[in-house]
């Protein structure tokens, strides 16, 4: 379809992902028969309203995962939800000869899984229009060579017949973005061009002198500059945002969803002589499929043996090279155990594991993971990538990004008692602005009084959730509270530097302010992260939803912090007498091992046991449908202290995300309360507790 700079429908077929399931239909119906009896072409008009905010998690269900070649062409959009319906089936995209996307805003929200982009060009997509991309998808599809472009006024001219050039397709594109396209994609470029690169000369300690300019520096900019390498195009002789930038991560990571795919493209570009750039600050996870022999979407899809191949692929490269590696706590008992799935945990998050034993004020760290940005909040400048990026990056040290401008939050206090970081993130996230994109690749700045007041579990749960706000990373500036931290999370006495924050003056594309005073418990309603809702809004005690499972885990969840959380509401109510409602499943899955001897060493374990919580080992889990906690039914209703809720992300239930606090006390009470409404008002009597505790 491209040729010559060119880029032109020929005899392929437009697809619009419309915001109407039977429009959807109408273009795929006959798909699977001969090109005569396809489904219908829909002009733009008579398509209507598309879609928005089509998730990663949508294009490409995790069920599709445990592949990474043209196998994906067979699942695009197969989870898409449209009017509570799944129109998309198997094979139908590539069946139809379709050959460009239309979509809505924010297309590619959520998981930096490049299995998305993989699996549309597998199915013959070569050109996906949407008015918005998010960052991470958007640089995923130009590294495998797929076409993006926000203009909808070309899905016409295409429909007529009309010869693109690619010059406007890539109009409005960093100038190493269109050059990574114009190559065929990213392996191609990297391996001619980013390999060997020399890191560019700077003045400690504020190096605000780089590339001759002494205008002030956000500190993002800073840490930027520390890591800079020559880059392979030429980009404005400065770090200003919109700039095509080539650095040098401290740590590289991956985890077992990503590795086989990396290993794959990395075995096609370079074959037997590969050798990895600096081995050792490559970090590798098992921490998605820890609890896979418990995880009904795996042992009932029958996924077990591909998953037994994906794992081994992991296994096998991390071997070959000699990576750090942070296995599931089942792996050393041999194969056998693959062919079953895994049950029993691993050491920790990738996440949680980054902040609390390797990443540093100062450094960059790259991770094949949307919520990479969980180390920003103690001072790193951390973000996510796609397989292709990962490989890259092992293969030649070096990592792609355009330099992003900087969106401060501030937030100020004291937060009331009872409010917390998720709180607080699940108000941002509904925010007007926000919502619309305010954040969208972005670097977000958290800054204020209330920001100075959380702890390091709260901020990360800040910058993690930088994710779903669609920045490109959140930062907060190390402080006395991250000296703390490491001095007792890590035995280390680190001294912060003077260039460790942003300088007065530095540019800030905008300043929003909360004032998080009036905050109470907040949820995101099921279906997307800004749906906010107070937990105060919803309809009087007695008429609100009723969860059946509550899940208290996951990197946003897992924390020290969050687990002191769910032991305040949880041991009030032991002590009262009250346990887990009978028609309800509580989950508590510790983020890292660490978290769990911590609640050991606190005496919270008595307390869980006591209300009735099931206790897990550090997984996932639930939040990425990998276990325990997820729901199998689309009438399941779930109360979770995961990061997101897209249609299918934890089960076909209805997801409302919430606070640690907020999902304790509503495992005890049987329907959402926040713990507040629970001490004040009678929702669970004496009477309930005896009745629950007969029903056990």
């Amino acid at each position: 379809m491209t040729g010559s700079g060119t880029f032109s429908l020929g005899g392929g077929r437009v697809l619009h992902l419309c915001d109407d399931a039977a429009r959807i239909e109408r273009q795929l119906a006959g798909a699977d028969l001969s090109r005569a009896e396809a489904g219908e072409d829909l002009t733009r008009a008579e398509a209507g309203a598309l879609r928005d905010d089509i998730s990663t998690d949508e294009i490409t269900p995790l069920s599709t995962m445990t592949v990474w070649d043209e196998r994906l062409g067979r699942v695009p959009y197969t989870g898409l939800k449209v009017g509570g319906r799944l129109p998309i089936g198997r094979d139908a995209v590539k069946a139809g000869g379709f050959t460009v996307v239309v979509a809505g805003g924010r297309y590619g929200k959520g998981s930096s899984r490049e299995h998305s982009p993989m699996a549309e060009w597998h199915a013959g997509i070569r050109l996906v229009i949407a008015e918005s991309f998010e960052r991470i998808y958007r640089q995923n599809a130009d590294n495998v060579g797929l076409l993006t472009c926000t203009d909808l006024g070309i899905v016409e001219r295409l429909r007529a017949g009309e010869v693109i050039a690619l010059d406007e397709l890539l109009q409005g594109r960093d100038a190493m973005a269109a050059a990574i396209v114009r190559a065929g994609g990213l392996m191609r470029y990297g391996r001619a061009r980013m390999a060997g690169l020399r890191p560019v000369p700077a003045s400690p300690p504020s190096h605000a002198d780089v590339a001759q300019s002494s205008r002030p520096l956000t500190l993002a900019e800073k840490i930027v500059a520390r890591h800079l390498l020559a880059a392979p195009v030429d980009p404005p002789p400065d770090i200003a945002s919109g700039t095509s930038l080539v650095v040098h991560p401290d740590w590289r990571f991956i985890h077992e969803y990503y590795t086989g795919m990396a290993a794959h493209l990395l075995a096609a570009e370079y074959g037997d002589g590969l050798r990895l750039h600096e081995p050792a600050s490559i970090l590798a996870f098992e921490d998605h499929m820890s609890y896979s022999a418990r995880s009904a979407l795996h042992v009932q899809g029958g996924l077990l043996p591909t998953l037994a191949g994906m794992l081994r692929a992991h296994r096998d490269f991390v071997a070959r090279h000699g990576l750090v590696h942070h296995a599931s706590l089942a792996s050393s008992d041999g194969g056998h155990r693959l062919e079953a799935g895994v049950d029993g945990g691993s050491e920790g998050i990738s996440h949680p594991m980054i902040t609390e034993r390797y990443a540093l004020p100062g450094q960059l760290v790259a991770g094949t993971d949307s919520h990479t940005p969980h180390a920003g909040a103690i001072g790193c400048l951390a973000f996510g990538v796609g397989s292709t990026d990962m490989a890259n990056g092992f293969a030649t040290g070096a990592v792609r990004m355009t330099m992003p401008p900087v969106l401060r939050i501030e937030l100020t206090g004291p937060l009331p008692a009872g409010t917390t970081a998720k709180d607080v993130v699940l108000h941002l996230l509904a925010d007007p602005a926000l919502r619309a994109g305010a954040a969208l690749g972005r670097l977000v700045e958290f800054t204020g009084s209330a920001v100075r007041g959380f702890n390091t579990d709260e901020r990360a749960t800040l910058t993690n959730m930088t994710a779903e706000l669609g920045g490109f990373s959140g930062i907060v500036a190390p402080d006395e509270e991250t000296v703390r931290f490491l001095r007792e999370r890590r035995g280390i006495t680190f001294t912060l530097e003077p260039w460790m924050t942003s300088d007065e003056g530095a540019a800030v594309e905008a300043t929003l302010a909360f004032d998080c005073r009036t905050l109470g418990a907040m949820l995101a309603a099921p279906g997307d992260p800004g749906r906010g809702v107070p937990v105060d809004a919803l309809p009087p005690l007695g008429q609100r939803p009723r969860p059946g499972i509550a899940y208290g885990g996951s990197c946003t969840g897992g924390k020290r912090e969050d687990f002191d959380q769910y032991h305040a509401v949880l041991a009030w109510a032991a002590a009262r007498g009250l346990k887990v409602a009978p028609a309800t499943k509580l989950y508590l899955q510790f983020g890292t091992l660490a978290v769990r001897d911590y609640c050991a060493e606190r005496g919270y374990l008595a307390a869980f046991e006591a209300v009735g919580a099931e206790l897990l080992m550090p997984s996932c889990g639930a939040c990425a449908n990998c276990g325990p906690g997820a729901s199998t039914s689309e009438d399941d209703v779930t109360i979770s202290a995961i990061n997101r809720n897209f249609p299918g992300r934890s089960g076909p239930g209805q997801v409302w995300l919430a606070s640690p606090p907020t999902v304790a006390a509503s495992a005890i009470a049987g329907e959402i309360v926040s713990f507040e409404e629970l001490r004040q008002v009678a929702v669970v009597t004496r009477t309930d507790c005896e009745s629950s505790a007969a029903a056990r």
